[in-house]
């Protein structure tokens, strides 16, 4: 693990030990939930959870003074503690994806600024804490091995990500900061998402209930109407379409292959949107622009088509079962049977 100073923790507190922080502050639950003096960090973890709600803001912490650092971790810490407690999951993942999008560009601004070799080590331990990705800086790239990029980019489906586009040498693909981070950013959601699930479900603190009540009030507001699916769906749709039902962060080819599928069985883009509104990072403009991109009404009017199984098994998305046999796309399964 990578050793992190006060700043970094305040940057990217998901990557403390919640427990031990707080025991080398001299802090205890009951403190932070009932000590007057701490109010700012009790106002600013809801305010913190409470921001995800928000479409399109993301929260950035206060790190320009070194008296608000503590601060930022404690909240943080605190508003994991008032998610389980109030036990809104579906919150918890906006929030993780909200708390996401915010170490992203605090991760790019630090690789980019990375001069000395004790900052280029401390940045790149820290993407290897969160991806297990291992990378060096070589000159003003970040190069990764070639396994490692085709692991994440075979998800992705713009031309500049294809390895034929990238500059490789030595069995290394060369990247700029954002490109770095771009890379793992569902490791990163899925790294929060796991810190969060993880952690103990802390007692019941009297001081705290009347936020984690709240919580539970939004999450109810949040929540959106139930998906009726009609028609024979393919295991690896319905394992999609399911992903998605249960709020979980459904990959950006997974949704490609849901929204694909859909719209090639004749669903209309009103239709569809309810499939995609439990996912954490879910933006009703961002969803309608995209589904009527890969219906080819927009842009140069191309419709998208669903890929085939063979595809499908390279991304990691195929969920066969015997009914399977004989298909080459999942818009067959089912058909004529």
């Amino acid at each position: 693990m990578a050793v992190l100073g006060h700043l970094e923790l305040a940057k990217y507190p998901f990557l403390a030990d919640a427990g031990g922080y707080l025991r080398e502050c001299g802090f205890t639950l009951e403190q932070l939930a009932d000590d007057q003096d701490l109010k700012p960090i009790r106002d600013q973890a809801f305010a913190r959870v409470a921001a995800a709600v928000d479409e399109g803001k993301v929260y950035r912490p206060s790190i320009e003074t070194g008296s608000q650092l503590p601060r930022e971790v404690f909240s943080f810490l605190l508003a994991v503690v008032l998610l389980k407690m109030s036990g809104a999951r579906h919150l918890a993942k906006k929030f993780a994806m909200q708390e996401a999008r915010g170490a992203e560009m605090l991760l790019e601004r630090d690789l980019g600024r990375a001069r000395t070799a004790s900052q280029v080590l401390l940045a790149t331990e820290i993407i290897r804490d969160l991806s297990g990705m291992g990378i060096q800086k070589q000159e003003e790239h970040f190069v990764v091995p070639v396994p490692e990029y085709l692991r994440r980019a075979v998800t992705f489906h713009a031309r500049e990500w294809k390895l034929i586009n990238r500059r490789v040498e030595s069995g290394l693909v060369y990247l700029t900061p954002h490109e770095t981070v771009r890379l793992i950013r569902q490791e990163l959601v899925n790294y929060i998402v796991s810190r969060i699930e993880g952690a103990a479900m802390p007692p019941p603190v009297p001081g705290l209930q009347g936020f984690a009540g709240q919580l539970s009030a939004m999450e109810a507001r949040l929540r959106p109407k139930t998906v009726v699916s009609s028609g024979e769906f393919a295991p690896c749709v319905k394992h999609a379409a399911k992903t998605m039902a249960d709020g979980d962060n459904l990959s950006h080819a997974g949704r490609f292959l849901l929204a694909t599928f859909l719209l090639a069985r004749g669903h209309s883009i009103s239709d569809i949107v309810p499939y995609f509104e439990k996912a954490p990072d879910y933006k009703k403009s961002v969803t309608l622009y995209q589904l009527e991109h890969l219906a080819g009404k927009s842009g140069k009017g191309t419709a998208y088509r669903c890929q085939s199984c063979q595809k499908l098994k390279t991304l990691g998305l195929c969920h066969e079962i015997p009914e399977c046999a004989g298909i080459v796309n999942p818009l067959q399964f089912g058909v004529g049977r």
